[in-house]
């Protein structure tokens, strides 16, 4: 099963189930991975950091001889006047400063690089990275800096495929984490309104709900939803998640089952056994 969903449940345990099952929303380049059981440090009232105090503060820990090297090649990108060259001085960049694991530092300089190749590829490649780095963040003002720069790339990426909706679910875990939850809202809606099959933001939906107490629209979304999905372990493990924080337990526990034989992973299966006896 592809990891490609953010499932806020209402339990702990039921989270670390379905991020474990069921990866995140934000699509990974190769095969990196990213789960996270807490919202994004960024949030509502933080001010993003200056990009220059992050790399003055970078430029501060490094050997004279690698801080030489970049002064040169940021004065390449100064006075590079052809785009591919600047393309070429960004990269460069970016591969020092990942070297020197200096990582938001490096992801501006690949988003930098990605912004003018303007590629769906480059660009959704360059927002991931961000997020690579966002869940490790300790500081809340580079957590939101990486956060707009992240949103910034998916955006342009969206505007050059605008059918792409994963892009936009991407985009809209952004938002929800970082403080603008009906921007991402109106982006889920938006998919589901061209999409009703897309399950994937039917389940964020969903899960919305639950993390809001609506539990009852948590349901009736994903019993529409399972009407034509009804072996979708996605779909049955967050409406069994519905009816636990409802006071369900005995549907609840129904549907974990049924989840759970929609499952190939057997980890995850004694997971799920687990997480049904901690309810019983």
């Amino acid at each position: 099963m592809r990891k490609s969903q953010v499932l806020l449940v209402g339990a702990a345990v039921a989270l670390l189930v379905v991020l474990y099952a069921f990866g995140r929303t934000v699509p990974r380049s190769d095969k990196q991975a990213m789960s996270t059981a807490a919202p994004m440090q960024g949030g509502q009232g933080v001010e993003p950091i200056a990009f220059s105090e992050l790399l003055e503060t970078a430029k501060g820990k490094i050997p004279a001889e690698k801080l030489l090297l970049i002064n040169t090649i940021e004065t390449n990108v100064v006075r590079g006047d052809v785009k591919a060259q600047q393309i070429a001085a960004y990269k460069q960049l970016y591969n020092t400063w990942d070297s020197l694991n200096q990582l938001p530092v490096a992801a501006h300089y690949l988003g930098e690089a990605a912004k003018l190749e303007n590629s769906e590829k480059s660009l959704t490649f360059a927002a991931n990275l961000f997020l690579a780095h966002l869940q490790h963040a300790q500081d809340p003002r580079i957590a939101k800096w990486e956060a707009d720069q992240a949103s910034a790339l998916f955006e342009q990426a969206i505007q050059l495929n605008p059918a792409n909706d994963t892009l936009k679910i991407s985009q809209a875990m952004v938002y929800m984490n970082t403080g603008e939850p009906m921007k991402g809202v109106a982006k889920l809606k938006e998919v589901v309104a061209k999409n009703p099959d897309n399950i994937d933001a039917q389940v964020t939906l969903a899960n919305l709900a639950i993390t809001s107490g609506q539990y009852d629209k948590a349901i009736e979304r994903l019993e529409g939803v399972m009407q034509k999905h009804p072996d979708n372990a996605k779909v049955l493990f967050v409406l069994a998640e519905s009816y636990r924080s409802k006071g369900n337990k005995q549907k609840a526990i129904e549907l974990f089952e049924k989840s759970k034989q929609a499952m190939t992973d057997p980890e995850l299966k004694k997971e799920v056994d687990s997480y049904i006896k901690s309810i019983q």
